[in-house]
């Protein structure tokens, strides 16, 4: 087992942890229940799941709503223009700068657990009788753009351990002119939007199912239609 793989599996199994929601008596509209820890608690189910897919080798290129797009900073003049003419090397390319991406999104995960754990929520009952991804869309609005500053250095390293020989490397080494970081920067932006969109899919899901997540908390919310 390689250490890229064995850090992988220990962010999924632990970075990602939240411990369960304590119920609280009678708060906002449902009883028994307190609505922030609701929202956190949906918030959690949420983001495990998306960041469970996405650290998994080809978590990112695996599936259309998470698959970043070649940057493209790539398609310069000279040799690169000639290489990105190949599908089979541009679809190589696309793969491993997903690959990259995942370095990032280890960087990501722990965040956006902390930020679940601390952050301050005004209206839960709001966000709840929200739309499908109310949540994510609270929470990204809250965080801002730490992720994309948090995942640069791990792009950076994944760009480095994914290159080499491969299309990735060939592609960098044709580069003229152009910054090396920007690619890094558009990446991780890449990723950021990735990241969210696959939260939010995830907290779609468990808001029209949340049976399967075995959760009594969200289940006596969202389930056969009890929020009101």
């Amino acid at each position: 087992m390689t250490e890229f793989s064995a850090n992988r599996r220990q962010i999924i199994a632990g970075g990602l942890g939240f411990g369960a929601v304590t119920l609280l008596p009678g708060c906002m509209s449902l009883p028994g229940f307190s609505m922030v820890d609701v929202v956190r608690e949906l918030l959690t189910y949420s983001s495990q799941a998306a960041f469970a897919r996405l650290l998994q080798p080809g978590g990112f290129y695996d599936t259309q709503i998470s698959r970043l797009d070649v940057p493209s900073r790539f398609n310069g003049g000279g040799l690169i223009a000639t290489l990105l003419q190949s599908a089979e090397f541009k679809r190589e390319l696309q793969y491993q700068v997903n690959r990259a991406a995942e370095k990032g999104a280890e960087r990501a995960a722990p965040l956006v657990t902390e930020a679940i754990g601390r952050v301050s929520i005004a209206d839960a009952v709001g966000i709840l009788r929200g739309g499908p991804t109310a949540a994510t869309g609270f929470l990204r609005g809250q965080m801002g753009t730490a992720l994309i500053d948090a995942m640069v250095p791990g792009v950076g390293e994944g760009m480095r351990l994914f290159g080499g020989n491969s299309p990735l490397g060939q592609a960098l080494n044709a580069l003229t002119g152009t910054n090396v970081t920007a690619i890094v920067a558009d990446i991780s932006r890449q990723a950021d939007d990735a990241i969210w969109s696959s939260i939010g899919a995830e907290e779609a899901l468990i808001r029209a199912n949340p049976q399967k997540t075995g959760n009594p908390t969200l289940i006596a919310v969202f389930g056969a239609g009890k929020l009101i």
